[in-house]
Parts: structure tokens; sequence; C-alpha cells
């Protein structure tokens, strides 16, 4: 595969795609420090011809992606918007104690929106980021206008999809080429159905070592491979977790709980939520509303259009 000339040269094949007429916002790449030598990484994008507008939607992944994730539905929002690659993820650092759960997980996202945010948020988190975002709706209830979990609930089944990405991710640690991961994720029924989607998630989750090797940027792939390989030694490194499973199991219904803003939880009709796990999201959260959709796991990359226009209806809204 070519190599682009920067992060955001895909977003008008991606509008064409998706069959988005509007003018490309502008995207750029944030940077904040924090503590222990760690860094957040994030993108802003924003309408061409704003002048310094600050973000009115936050988005937040799931794991083993990154804030590209979000490109096509920000796209179709056309509003001003923030996506934080999660730790361990995209350009952020990698946590040394491999602790990538929610509560951990929400102060290092309530610093991204603390910096880079001016006013309350719909906070749009999908899988680890629909539990990270209601960890932070839970503790810091200023920077959250709406929240909106896609596709999690705390009670989920963490064995409903994990075994296949742990699968895919077991194979090695570095590959000769982008190609060849690309071929791996097209061999698995991943990437988005077309060699030209699986080529684009490859740019953006994998980086070029300096021998020239590639390996993935998030640290999930490194975990499962070193799992893969030597399950009790993977376990000591994590304090005894499975953090990929994790993902999935963790419990966070006290912060949903605890959540004041108006809630929304959004689940694909193929996707890991069932009946039972929307039904048990309802009965602890009368007042939250519940939308099922036609996709998978991953809204925004099945139905990326909607999913925009749905969430710029409920950021105009009072």
């Amino acid at each position: 595969m070519s190599e682009p000339t920067d992060e955001f040269s895909f977003l008008s094949a991606q509008a064409a795609e998706a069959g988005i007429d509007a003018p490309l916002p502008r995207g750029e790449r944030l940077t904040l420090p924090l503590a222990g030598g760690r860094t957040l990484s994030a993108l802003r994008y924003a309408p061409a011809d704003a002048i310094a507008p600050t973000p009115m939607v936050t988005f937040l992944h799931g794991a083993g992606l990154n804030a590209h994730t979000w490109d096509t539905t920000i796209l179709a929002l056309g509003l001003p918007a923030l996506a934080i690659d999660l730790p361990g993820h995209g350009d952020s650092s990698w946590r040394s104690d491999a602790a990538y759960v929610a509560r951990v997980l929400a102060p290092d996202v309530a610093a991204g929106m603390d910096a880079w945010t001016d006013v309350p948020q719909v906070l749009v988190g999908q899988s680890l980021g629909g539990l990270t975002a209601a960890a932070v709706a839970a503790s810091r209830p200023d920077l959250v206008r709406e929240l909106v979990v896609i596709d999690i609930t705390p009670g989920v089944d963490s064995n409903a999809g994990p075994t296949q990405i742990r699968e895919f991710f077991a194979g090695s640690v570095d590959w000769a080429s982008r190609d060849e991961l690309v071929d791996r994720a097209l061999a698995f029924g991943l990437g988005g159905g077309t060699r030209r989607k699986a080529e684009r998630g490859v740019f953006f989750n994998s980086r070029v070592r300096p021998d020239g090797r590639v390996e993935w940027k998030h640290h999930f792939a490194h975990l499962a491979n070193a799992m893969a390989a030597s399950p009790e030694t993977a376990a000591a490194g994590t304090s005894g977790q499975d953090a990929v499973s994790a993902v999935l199991g963790e419990s966070g219904w006290e912060d949903l709980a605890a959540a004041t803003a108006p809630t929304t939880l959004i689940r694909g009709a193929r996707g890991y939520v069932t009946d039972a796990d929307a039904e048990e999201f309802a009965r602890r959260n009368a007042e939250a509303s519940v939308v099922t959709v036609p996709a998978g796991h991953n809204v925004q990359e099945d139905i990326p259009r909607e999913l925009g226009e749905r969430l710029r209806t409920l950021a105009a809204a009072d």
C-alpha cells in the first residue's frame, strides 16, 4: 500500500464513500503532556470556514481502535468535534501497568477535555470508550452535557466478541509491511470489508519502527500476543487481569447511576449488547434512552452517516 502524505488525506474518499456532500473540516493533531512522562493525543475537527471553534462533541473509541475510527461519523456530524486516542492506543502513550479499564482511563480523558474544550460536551463512547465516558460523566459532570454509550453495557458478556480479536492480534508483534497486516485483517473478516478500507484502518493503527518492521500502535495487540505465548507471564504483568477481556467485563453500573447527564444507549442489532443486556441497562437507568440500529459492534464504522446525523440532532437540542 502507498503511504499517504498526512493522516487527514483520507477524508475526501471517506466522504465520497458515505455520500456526504459537504465541505471537509480542518483536522489537527493535539498532544497533552500527562504525569509520569506520558502523553495524551487527540484529533480536533473544525468547519473549514470557522475561526477557532470549540468542540461540541467528544468521541472515545473502543479497544484496539483509535480516534480515526470516528472520521466519517464526524464528517456526517458537521460540527466542531474532538476525538481522543485512549491511553495505550493511537498516538497516546501506553500504560506500564496495562490498566486499561474505565475508571483508570477517565482522569486522562478528563484532562484532555479540560485542555481542549470550553463547554460541556456531548460525550460519545463506543465499547471501552463507552464505559470510560460513563466514568468521566460520573466523576466530572461539569464536562458532560449528554452521554452517549455505543454497544456496551457493564454487564455485557465478555466472551461475546473478543475471541476473534484476540486470535487476530496474537499472530505476531511485528510485520514486514503494512500489506501483510491488511491481508491478515481481510482473512479474519475485519477491516471494513474492502481492501481500501482495510488499508485505511491499518495505516491509522500501525507504525513503522526504526528497523523498518511494522507494529500495531495499540498496547492490546502486544498484550494479546504475550498471553498467547505465555499466559502466566502475561497475567503477572497485568496484575492478574486479562486486559482484553476486562475491556468488556468491567463493572461500571455505579458510574452510570452517578452520571447526571441525560444518557442514551445505542446498540447495534448485530452487536455485543443482547436484548437481556439492554433490558438490564433500561432497568438500572430508567430515564435513559435505548436505541437499536442496523449495525454490528462498531456502529461508527457500519453506519457512520446515520450515527453522525443522529448525534448532530442530539447536539443541537436545547
